[in-house]
C-alpha cells in the first residue's frame, strides 16, 4: 500500500510539474505573439520587451531569441558608431550569434551579423561575415558586392587620408602627385583595388545586371587608375575600363527599370 501510494504522488508531481512547463511555454508564445504584433507595428522597444519575456519563460525558444535580435537590429542606426547605437548592435549580434551557436550554417542570421557590423563602421569584421556567406553560398551576389564596395571605400580612405596628408586633393583632374605619395598609396590599396574588382566581377557573373556592382567597378577603376604612378597609357586604359562600366551599368539599370514596369504591368512588355 506505501508504495502504491508513493508511485501515485509521484505520478502527481509529475502530472503537475509537466502541467507547470506547459503553461509556462504557453506564456511564452503568447508574449511572442504580443511581440510580434508590436513589431509589425514599428514598436520596436515594446516588441523587444515581449521578445525578453518570452526567452525568460522559455530560454530554449529559439524562435524568440531570432525575433528579440531582429528587433534590436531594427533599431541600429546606420553608419553610426556612438555608444548607444553600438550598445544596441552588440545586444543584436549577441541574439544572432546565439542563433550561430546552434546552426552555424543560418545565412540569414550571418547576414544580419553582416548588416550590423557594416552599420557601426566594423567594416573587418563586416567582410569577414560576408566571406563566411560565400562559403556556404559562392554564388550569393549580394555578398560578393559588399565585399568589393568594403575594399573600394576602405581604399578611398586611404587615398584621402594620404593625399591630405600631402596638401593634396582626391581626385582632382590635371593634379600631379609626388611620386612618393603615389608609391605610398599604391603600397596600401592594391590589394584592396585587385579583391574589389575579383568580387565585384563575381557579383557581376552571377547576376549580369547588377548595376549597383557595375557602378563600383567603375569607381574602382579610377581607383586603380590612380595608383598607375606616371604610367600614363595604363592610367589611361583603366579609365577606359571605368567609361565601360558607367555605360554597362546605365544600361543595366535601363534594363531593371523596364523589368520592374513588366511586371507592373501585368507582364506586358512595355519596351516594345
Amino acid at each position: 500500500m506505501k508504495l502504491s501510494a508513493r508511485i501515485s504522488t509521484s505520478a502527481a508531481l509529475l502530472l503537475a510539474l509537466a502541467s507547470t512547463v506547459g503553461c509556462t511555454k504557453l506564456r511564452a508564445r503568447d508574449q511572442l505573439v504580443k511581440g510580434v504584433q508590436s513589431f509589425k507595428s514599428g514598436k520596436y522597444e515594446e516588441a523587444v520587451d515581449h521578445f525578453q519575456q518570452s526567452v525568460q519563460l522559455d530560454p530554449d525558444y529559439d524562435a524568440a531569441r531570432l525575433y528579440l535580435a531582429t528587433a534590436y537590429a531594427q533599431q541600429v542606426v546606420p553608419n553610426l558608431d556612438t555608444p548607444d547605437n553600438v550598445k544596441v548592435a552588440n545586444q543584436a549580434l549577441e541574439g544572432f550569434n546565439y542563433v550561430l551557436s546552434r546552426k552555424p550554417d543560418d545565412l540569414g542570421a550571418l547576414q544580419q551579423i553582416a548588416s550590423i557590423h557594416r552599420n557601426i563602421k566594423q567594416f573587418d569584421a563586416a567582410k569577414q561575415d560576408e566571406l563566411k556567406i560565400l562559403s556556404i553560398k559562392p554564388d550569393d551576389a549580394n555578398a560578393n558586392y559588399t565585399i568589393g564596395v568594403i575594399d573600394w571605400q576602405t581604399a578611398y580612405k586611404n587615398s584621402t587620408t594620404i593625399l591630405t596628408g600631402a596638401g593634396l586633393q582626391v581626385d582632382k583632374p590635371g593634379q600631379k602627385v609626388p611620386p612618393a605619395v603615389c608609391s605610398r598609396i599604391e603600397a596600401v590599396n592594391k590589394p584592396l583595388i585587385d579583391d574589389a574588382l575579383k568580387y565585384l566581377q563575381a557579383a557581376v557573373n552571377v547576376n549580369p545586371t547588377f548595376d549597383d556592382a557595375m557602378q563600383y567597378m567603375n569607381l574602382t577603376y579610377r581607383r586603380k587608375a590612380e595608383i598607375e604612378c606616371g604610367n600614363e597609357a595604363a592610367a589611361k586604359a583603366d579609365l577606359d575600363q571605368a567609361d565601360m562600366w558607367v555605360t554597362k551599368s546605365m544600361g543595366a539599370a535601363k534594363a531593371n527599370e523596364l523589368a520592374k514596369e513588366k511586371k507592373a504591368s501585368g507582364g506586358i512588355d512595355v519596351s516594345k
